[in-house]
């Protein structure tokens, strides 16, 4: 029988979802197309890539794509900038690591690719 999941965990899925939610409001309050989200949602998994150099490597490259600090950094900078056309970009990377928390999609560890800060709760 599999244990309960933890309060941490579930709190975890549910910002996520959240994050994926307020992702997609932004993207549509920014006039963004629907046919680019669709082709571009799912590039950030091209990070995995980096496991053909071995476990280390790809839970780095893995990591870097999938953390809310490059899009959410680079959005501020761009901001800043006044270059708000890569900004529809951004909450479409922010998107896809919402809706990987969600479904329980985690940080890895360079031990083995289906380790993650999720299976180590």
């Amino acid at each position: 029988m599999k244990p309960a999941a933890s309060l941490p965990k579930i709190l975890l899925l549910l910002e996520g979802a959240t994050t994926l939610l307020a992702s997609l409001v932004f993207y549509r309050a920014h006039d963004g197309s629907w046919g680019k989200f669709a082709a571009l949602f799912l590039v950030p998994d091209l990070a995995m890539i980096g496991y053909m150099g071995g476990l280390k490597l790809g839970a780095a490259c893995y990591n870097a794509a999938h953390t809310y600090f490059l899009p959410l950094g680079i959005g501020v900078l761009c901001y800043l900038a006044g270059q708000s056309s890569v900004v529809p970009l951004l909450a479409i990377w922010t998107a896809h690591i919402g809706f990987d928390r969600m479904i329980g999609l985690g940080l890895k560890y360079p031990t083995a690719f289906r380790h993650s800060h999720f299976n180590r709760m």
